[in-house]
Order: C-alpha cells, then sequence, then structure tokens
C-alpha cells in the first residue's frame, strides 16, 4: 500500500486547484456574483472595501452562495451563466444553498 507521503511530487507538475463561484449579498440586498480559488478570503477582501468597485455604494454583508467547479475555466462559464439570470432565480440558489446547510 502505498501512502501519500511515498508518492513523489514534481515540482513542475500544476496541483489541480478547485475554483469556485460565488454570490455575496451588499447591504442595499444586491448580489455580486465572481470567482475565486478561495471563496472565504476574496469575502473577506469585499467586506474590507476592496476588491470589487461594485461594494463601492453598498458594503458586502454575507457570503450567501458558494459552488465548486472543477476549474477557472469552469468556474468562469458558471459565472457568465448566473450573472444572466433574473434576481428571482440567484435568490433561488441561495435558498437551496441554505436549504443545503439545514440538512
Amino acid at each position: 500500500m502505498t501512502t501519500l507521503s511515498e508518492i513523489p511530487v514534481d515540482a513542475d507538475t500544476p496541483v489541480n486547484k478547485s475554483w469556485f463561484v460565488y454570490l455575496v449579498r451588499a447591504a442595499n440586498g444586491s448580489l455580486y456574483c465572481g470567482i475565486s480559488d478561495d471563496p472565504v478570503r476574496r469575502f473577506a477582501t469585499h467586506q474590507s472595501g476592496k476588491g470589487a468597485r461594485f461594494f463601492l455604494s453598498s458594503p458586502a454583508v454575507a457570503l450567501v452562495y458558494t459552488e465548486v467547479c472543477r476549474d477557472k475555466s469552469e468556474a468562469l462559464r458558471q459565472e457568465r451563466l448566473i450573472k444572466k439570470l433574473k434576481k428571482s432565480a440567484k435568490e433561488c440558489l441561495v435558498a437551496s444553498a441554505v436549504a443545503g446547510l439545514s440538512t
């Protein structure tokens, strides 16, 4: 049996890192959609007033939805799809995430 510590790691081999598409609620109730390899860190950046002009008029108050994607390309595609949705459909995504936490 091979353990992880016994598997040789080549420094030139890229590590497959997960990317996420996420929604952040602003103080005025609007939803911001973005992508990141670390949505919690990115949310903290939004809360500090940096990272997106979107939050200049209404600060970020909650990270309300995250969805894991296999790579950055997929995250960008999913972000485009979510941004095309009506607000009511985005709210359904948020509600589904909340429902998933309570089960």
